[in-house]
C-alpha cells in the first residue's frame, strides 16, 4: 500500500509523529489494550508535579506520595477517556494514516469492549480519588473526565471551543497537583499554565493541517475550519503570554524566598524557557508537533533546555 504524502511531499505518518505500531494488528489481547491505553501520553499527567515542585514541597514524604499518586490516578483516568474516545471515533480513525492502526481502529480491541473498559477506568479512578486524595481532588478529577467525554461526544467539532478544552486537560492536571498536595496556586503559575497549553494545543493543529493538507477537513471538520493564519496568531497570542507571565512569576517568586541575598536561580530559568517556546514554535510552523508527546520524548534540543530551565528553577526552590 502506498505511504500517504503530505502537501509537502513528506509521509504524512511522519509529520504526525505519533508512534506507528505495524500494520499488522496486534495478536494479544492484552498488548492491544494496554496500547490502546496509550501509555506514551502518560507523560503529560508529570504536570501534577509542577506546583508541588515549584512550591518545594517534594522533599517530604507525605507530599511526594500524594503527588505520586496524584500522577497514578491521572494516568488511570485519562486512559479510560482515551479508549472512550477511540470507540466513538472508530469509523474516522479508519480512514487516517496513522490513527487506523490504533487497537480499536483495527479490529484488535472491540469498540464495545473499549467503552466497557473505558467507563469502568475512568468511573474507577474517579472514585479512587475521592476515596484517597480528597473531595477536592476528587471534584478535580470529575471535571477532567466530564469535559474529556463532552468533547468526545460533541465539543470536538466546535471550533475553537476544541482548543479550550485540549487545554484544559493540561490545566486540570496542574491544578491537581496544587490541590492533592493542598499547595496553593498563585495567579502566575495558573497563566502560564492555560497560556502554555492554548500554545501547546494550537500547534498540535497546525503541525496535523500541514501534515494532512487538503484531507484534512475529511479527518477532522474544524481543521478545514482554521485557517492557517488564525492558528498562526493563537500560537503566538499564547506565547507571548506564557513568556511574559513566567518572566512575572519568576520575578514573584525570586522576592518571596529571597531571605537577605537575591536568587539569580529563577532570573536565569526565563532565559531557557523563552528559548523552549521559541524551539516549540519553529517545531510547529514547520509542520511538526501533532503528537506532543512525541517532541517531549524525542525532540533533544527541546530536552536539553527543559532539563537546564528545571534544573535552574529547582535550584532557586531548594537551595
Amino acid at each position: 500500500m502506498a505511504r500517504a504524502l503530505s502537501a509537502q511531499g513528506r509521509p504524512v505518518a511522519d509529520l504526525l509523529g505519533e508512534h506507528r505500531p505495524s500494520a499488522r494488528a496486534p495478536t494479544r489481547p492484552v498488548r492491544a489494550v494496554v496500547l490502546a491505553a496509550r501509555p506514551r501520553q502518560w507523560i503529560k499527567n508529570l504536570l501534577v508535579v509542577a506546583a508541588p515542585g515549584a512550591a518545594g514541597v517534594l522533599g517530604h514524604g507525605t507530599e511526594l506520595g500524594r503527588t505520586a499518586t496524584a500522577f497514578a490516578l491521572f494516568c488511570l483516568v485519562a486512559s479510560g477517556t482515551y479508549l472512550l474516545n477511540d470507540a466513538l471515533d472508530v469509523r474516522a480513525d479508519r480512514d487516517h494514516p496513522t490513527k487506523r492502526l490504533r487497537p480499536v481502529a483495527s479490529g484488535a480491541v472491540p469498540a464495545g469492549a473499549a467503552v466497557a473498559l473505558g467507563t469502568g477506568t475512568a468511573a474507577a479512578a474517579t472514585a479512587l480519588a475521592y476515596l484517597f486524595l480528597g473531595w477536592k481532588f476528587g471534584t478535580v478529577v470529575a471535571v477532567y473526565l466530564a469535559i474529556t467525554t463532552a468533547y468526545s461526544l460533541r465539543l470536538k467539532h466546535e471550533p475553537v471551543i476544541e482548543l479550550a478544552c485540549i487545554s484544559s486537560g493540561f490545566i486540570l492536571r496542574a491544578i491537581g497537583g496544587g490541590v492533592a498536595t493542598g499547595v496553593a496556586l498563585s495567579d502566575w503559575f495558573l497563566i502560564v499554565t492555560s497560556f502554555g497549553a492554548l500554545f501547546v494545543v494550537a500547534g498540535k493543529r497546525s503541525a496535523e493541517q500541514t501534515a494532512l493538507g487538503d484531507d484534512r477537513a475529511r479527518h477532522r471538520r474544524t481543521l478545514g475550519i482554521y485557517p492557517p493564519p488564525f492558528l498562526r496568531s493563537v500560537r503566538l497570542l499564547a506565547a507571548a503570554v506564557t513568556v511574559t507571565a513566567y518572566c512575572l512569576w519568576a520575578f514573584q517568586r525570586a522576592a518571596v524566598l529571597s531571605r537577605g541575598h537575591h536568587p539569580i536561580w529563577f532570573e536565569l530559568s526565563i532565559t531557557p524557557f523563552v528559548l523552549a517556546v521559541l524551539h516549540l514554535e519553529l517545531r510547529f510552523e514547520s509542520g511538526h508537533g501533532a503528537a506532543p508527546e512525541d517532541l517531549a520524548l524525542k525532540d533533544r534540543s527541546l530536552q536539553v533546555l527543559a532539563l537546564l530551565g528545571l534544573a535552574l528553577f529547582t535550584l532557586g526552590v531548594y537551595w
